[in-house]
């Protein structure tokens, strides 16, 4: 393999005395895991911050060997680091895209929505602004692992009317009407998943409830404790900027 291609650094993990093993998402070549060599040295360290933007090449001799990545900077992410809403949800989102995805099949959906996202973290550091981008984001990684909601008509009644929740275990929407007297049994879905724009801070939590049970039950299972810890992060910051706001 010999490819060059632009992608989102998404996990480090040190290897050797000086290097690591990098996961980036890529429009054309999914997630890739590769060497890179000094990646713990003054010049890489700002460059291989989980959200940032860079150029990559990526070279193997033999199918299935770690690739040896050369990577260059694009964009950096970097200061939004010291923001703590906005760094947590950048970690939830990269360290999800890192363990969910298998690697080396491209999403190239997922790839654009991923950027997009982190684009609007940093464009509008009030989750106010990306919180429903970020709910979208993962019912789409649903969706791409096969997994996706079917919110398109009441599981029940089959219309597509008022639908206003989901069933935690058939993923299917239900109707007001036919969630009534149930609603402690059903997961709330926000309005803005299917009209679009964005939502309260009390549907964008509604919203991350939603996605957070699928990916638990049916996309993470036992690598959930992997990640609990950042998405537990990105909560109680939301529920604090809730508060706030």
């Amino acid at each position: 393999m010999n490819v060059t291609a632009d992608a989102i650094v998404c996990a480090l993990r040190n290897h050797g005395e000086h290097g690591a093993v990098v996961r980036l998402m890529t429009a054309g070549h999914g997630l890739q895991a590769a060497y890179v060599r000094g990646a713990r040295g003054r010049r890489m360290r700002p460059v291989l911050i989980p959200g940032n933007l860079v150029n990559v090449r990526l070279r193997t001799r033999m199918e299935g060997q770690l690739a040896q990545a050369e990577v260059e900077l694009i964009h950096s992410r970097a200061p939004l680091a010291r923001e703590p809403l906005p760094a947590a949800a950048i970690e939830w989102v990269t360290a999800l895209t890192a363990v969910a995805l298998p690697e080396g099949q491209p999403y190239p959906r997922l790839y654009s929505a991923m950027d997009a996202v982190l684009s609007a973290i940093e464009a509008a550091p009030s989750a106010s602004g990306w919180g429903a981008g970020l709910v979208r984001y993962e019912l789409l990684l649903l969706a791409d692992l096969g997994f996706g909601l079917d919110l398109n008509s009441c599981a029940v009644s089959g219309t597509n009317d008022d639908l206003i929740a989901v069933s935690p275990k058939s993923g299917r929407a239900v109707s007001a009407a036919e969630a009534s007297g149930y609603e402690d049994r059903l997961l709330r879905l926000p309005a803005f998943v299917l009209a679009g724009g964005q939502g309260s801070w009390a549907d964008i939590a509604d919203g991350l409830s939603l996605t957070g049970h699928f990916l638990r039950r049916d996309v993470l299972a036992e690598r959930w404790s992997a990640l609990g810890e950042a998405r537990e992060r990105l909560a109680e910051r939301l529920r604090r900027a809730g508060a706030l706001g």
